[in-house]
């Protein structure tokens, strides 16, 4: 346990971040499950849709640093991939 007011401070500080991240990080999977289902289902349209809601959302937790760059550009190739090969 902390014994220092700084230290106790900064456990504050961290679980108010552990909760700020782990609620960003729902929200990020959810949108991302979102494009997925669309996909799945076969809705060219919806799933286009999706991924436009979902792009600026992955990459701001990206920016974050919630995510890492290369992991939010990997989710965006591999879902735009997937919408292009429903459309064809």
């Amino acid at each position: 346990m902390a014994n220092s007011a700084q230290a106790r401070k900064r456990a504050r500080q961290t679980e108010k971040h552990r909760q700020l991240n782990a609620s960003q990080r729902s929200m990020l999977r959810t949108y991302i499950k979102r494009v997925l289902g669309a996909i799945d289902a076969g809705d060219a349209d919806a799933a286009a849709e999706a991924y436009k809601t979902a792009t600026p959302i992955i990459d701001r937790m990206a920016g974050k640093g919630l995510i890492h760059k290369n992991k939010a550009a990997r989710h965006k190739a591999r879902m735009n991939a997937r919408i292009r090969a429903i459309q064809a």
